[in-house]
C-alpha cells in the first residue's frame, strides 16, 4: 500500500525579484494600459514528477546539485507548497532536512526535546519515556540543562538528530545528515539508521551524495535530473547510471581544461612539472587504462638547480580525493641525482588491479639526505580504467576499488 503519493508535482520559482526603476515604471504603465507585463523567467525546480512509495520501503534520492532532490523532500515534509500537482502523505513524518533548524536557542536541550516532541504530536508521557535514550544518544548529558545558544554547531545537530530519530514517526525523511558530528558520532548515526530500517521497518527517504550509503541502505533508488525523474529502479541499476553520468561529466571537464593547472601545486620552486601523461608499451599516448593491463606514467620536469637523493612518489586517488595507493622510486633508484635542466622519468604500472571507473594521479618529489619536499600536487592527471577487452565487467567502483587476485575452487 502506498504511504506516499506524488502526482504531477511541479514547483516553480521566479529567478530574482528586483528590477530597475525604469522597468518598474514601464510595468506600471503596461498594467494601466492593460498590456502584458514583462515578468522574470521562472525556474522549474520540479517538473511533473510522479511516483508512489509503499510502506516499509527505503528509497534513495540521488542526482547532481540542483537536480531538485531537496525541493522534493521539502514538499514531502509539508515545508513547501507545490505550484501544480499534489503530494499525499499517509502518516506522521519526522524530517531531518536541516538538522538543528527546529531547535530553539533560548531553551535548554531538555526543553527542546519536549518542544520538538510536541511539534511532532508525541504525547508528553511518551517523550518522558524516551528522554534518557535521547540524551544518552546525543552525548550531551553534561549540557542538557544548558541553553542551546551556548552549544557549538556540532552539539546542536547532535541534539537535533537524536530527537528526530528517537520519535515514533511513520516516515523518516533524511537529507545529507549522516555526516553530522565527529567520526564516532557519524558511525552511531549510520548504525541507528540501519536499525530503523532493518528492525523497525520504517519508511525512509534518503537524499545523499554518498552513493555507497544509498546502495547499502536502500531497497530502491530514484535519479533526478533537472527536476525530472530520470530513473526509478534498484539501487544498483540507478547508481550505475549515476556513476556513468559522473564519468562522462569528468571526462568532459578534462577535455575542456587540458592545460596543467598550477593552482594546487606546492613546492620550493626547484622542481617545475612540465607535463605528465600516460603511454602504452609502444609509446602511444592514451587517456584510459585497461583493467589488469600495463601502462607507463611519463613525467616531464625541469630542475632549476642540481639535486641529490631525489625520490618520486606517485599516488592514485579517487575524484573525491580518497587516497588509494602510493609507490615511491627509492626502492628502484635509492640515490638519484640530477643536474639542472629538463628531465623525464617513467613509472611503469603493471597488472593494474583498479576496478573500472575514473581515478586521478598525484605526485610528490623530495630531495636531500634530510628529506624535504620540493614538489607536491594532486589531481594532476585524471584517467579512466576500462573493462578487460572482450570481457563483461560486472564489478565496478561501486563494489570497491581493487580486484582481488583470487580463485574459487569447489570442495566436495
Amino acid at each position: 500500500m502506498a504511504i506516499i503519493e506524488v502526482n504531477h508535482l511541479t514547483k516553480e520559482y521566479q529567478l530574482g525579484h528586483l528590477t530597475s526603476l525604469k522597468e518598474t515604471a514601464l510595468n506600471t504603465m503596461r498594467r494601466l494600459a492593460f498590456q502584458p507585463v514583462h515578468e522574470r523567467e521562472r525556474f522549474k525546480a520540479l517538473d511533473d514528477v510522479n511516483f508512489h512509495i509503499n510502506e516499509g520501503e527505503v528509497v534513495g534520492i540521488i542526482g547532481h546539485n540542483g537536480a531538485g532532490k531537496s525541493t522534493l523532500l521539502k514538499h514531502l515534509a509539508n515545508i513547501s507548497k507545490p505550484t501544480k500537482g499534489e503530494v499525499i502523505v499517509k502518516g506522521s513524518v519526522a524530517p531531518l532536512i536541516e538538522v538543528g533548524a527546529g531547535v530553539n536557542p533560548e531553551l535548554t536541550g531538555r526543553e527542546n526535546i519536549y518542544l520538538n516532541g510536541a511539534i511532532l504530536g508525541i504525547p508528553k508521557k511518551i517523550i518522558q519515556q524516551k528522554l534518557d535514550e535521547i540524551i544518552d544518544f546525543s552525548e550531551l548529558e553534561q549540557f542538557i540543562d544548558t541553553p542551546v545558544k551556548r552549544y557549538s554547531s556540532g552539539m546542536t545537530v547532535k541534539l537535533g538528530f537524536s530527537i528526530a530519530t528517537s520519535m515514533e514517526a511513520d516516515i523518516l525523511i533524511v537529507d545529507e545528515v549522516l555526516s553530522v558530528g565527529d567520526l564516532a558520532f557519524q558511525r552511531k548515526c549510520f548504525d541507528r539508521m540501519e536499525n530503523l530500517i532493518k528492525h523497525n521497518k520504517k519508511t525512509v527517504l534518503i537524499v545523499s551524495h554518498n552513493i555507497r550509503q544509498i546502495e547499502r541502505l536502500c531497497t530502491r533508488a530514484i535519479l533526478f535530473d533537472h527536476g525530472k525523474i530520470q530513473s526509478d529502479d534498484t539501487p544498483e541499476t540507478v547508481c550505475d547510471l549515476y556513476y556513468s553520468q559522473s564519468d562522462t561529466k569528468i571526462n568532459k571537464q578534462i577535455k575542456e581544461s587540458r592545460q596543467l593547472s598550477k593552482n594546487n601545486q606546492i613546492g620550493s620552486g626547484e622542481f617545475e612539472l612540465i607535463r605528465m601523461h600516460l603511454t602504452t608499451q609502444d609509446e602511444q599516448e592514451v587517456s584510459s587504462i585497461i583493467h589488469k593491463g600495463n601502462i607507463d606514467v611519463v613525467i616531464e620536469f625541469f630542475l632549476t638547480s642540481p639535486l641529490e637523493h631525489i625520490t618520486f612518489g606517485l599516488g592514485v586517488h579517487t575524484t573525491d580525493f580518497l587516497y588509494l595507493t602510493t609507490h615511491n622510486s627509492e626502492n628502484e633508484i635509492p640515490e638519484m641525482a640530477l643536474a639542472a635542466g629538463k628531465h623525464q622519468i617513467k613509472c611503469t604500472l603493471k597488472h593494474i588491479p583498479l576496478l573500472p571507473g575514473i581515478y586521478s594521479l598525484r605526485l610528490g618529489v623530495t630531495a636531500s639526505k634530510v628529506t624535504r619536499t620540493i614538489f607536491y600536487s594532486e589531481n594532476i592527471l585524471t584517467f579512466q580504467v576500462m573493462p578487460e577487452l572482450g570481457k563483461s565487467q560486472t564489478t565496478t567502483m561501486r563494489d570497491g576499488f581493487f580486484a582481488l587476485d583470487a580463485q574459487w575452487i569447489p570442495v566436495n
